[in-house]
């Protein structure tokens, strides 16, 4: 299946506007009080899924992206699933990414790539939880990669994988006996004030600063439940 979907929120008459709000299945957006949610309109991402996602975000507008559930990534007879989310957040603009978790199903094959381009003077909160399998199951395929250009420089350049193919996933560098791991990337004018110290949130999670007014908080955990409360006490230190 191939999919391409946009949100664009600008500022006009003292709020935020959705000047664009497109789904295509299988993601559907829907605008609620409490910010967009997506909703999964079928089962995936599937082996072969080919989808998008847009988001822009204009000068003074405020604009919270949310899931109504975890997602399932799993496999299927049409090579690996891929999801491509292009960002872009102007100075003046916040951006908060708060989805569900995204479950890395046995025998899936799957690839995110992230990629957001963010001025200077701009807010982005951006969460990624990842769990590994099913209960009682090893973890399918997965890379993540992520990068974000802030203020015209590149701030972070990284990739997680999981999984078959992936040489040492489940040592100690990378997952090790957790069953979820995730990150918090913070960028915020007011940690150009303020910068964010190194913390040590547990033995497996702590909070680094990043080059610019921002920091990155990662963690891995025994469960999902565990990995939100670390990822969620990171976002209250960093962003309020």
């Amino acid at each position: 299946m191939r999919s391409r979907s946009r949100i664009a929120a600008s500022w006009s008459n003292g709020r935020t506007r959705l000047d664009c709000i497109r789904s295509c299945a299988p993601i559907h957006l829907r605008d609620t009080p409490d910010g967009v949610y997506l909703v999964g309109g079928a089962a995936g991402p599937l082996g072969g899924d080919d989808l998008l996602l847009e988001i822009e975000v204009e000068s003074g507008a405020t604009l919270v992206v949310r899931s109504a559930a975890a997602s399932l990534a799993l496999p299927g007879t049409g090579g690996a699933s891929t999801v491509v989310i292009n960002t872009r957040v102007a100075a003046g603009a916040c951006l908060y990414w708060l989805p569900e978790p995204l479950i890395a199903c046995l025998g899936c094959n799957h690839r995110i790539l992230i990629r957001a381009v963010v001025e200077a003077g701009a807010t982005v909160v951006w969460r990624d939880e990842l769990i590994l399998g099913r209960r009682g199951e090893m973890p399918g395929g997965v890379s993540n990669r992520i990068d974000v250009t802030l203020a015209g420089r590149p701030l972070i350049r990284n990739e997680l994988r999981v999984g078959p193919g992936a040489p040492g996933w489940d040592g100690p560098a990378v997952a090790g006996k957790a069953a979820a791991i995730g990150s918090l990337i913070v960028i915020s004018p007011e940690l150009a004030h303020e910068p964010a110290p190194p913390v040590r949130l547990g033995p497996t999670a702590g909070i680094l600063p990043l080059q610019g007014p921002a920091a990155l908080a990662t963690a891995a955990a025994a469960d999902g439940r565990e990995l939100r409360a670390v990822l969620e006490t990171a976002q209250h230190l960093l962003a309020g």
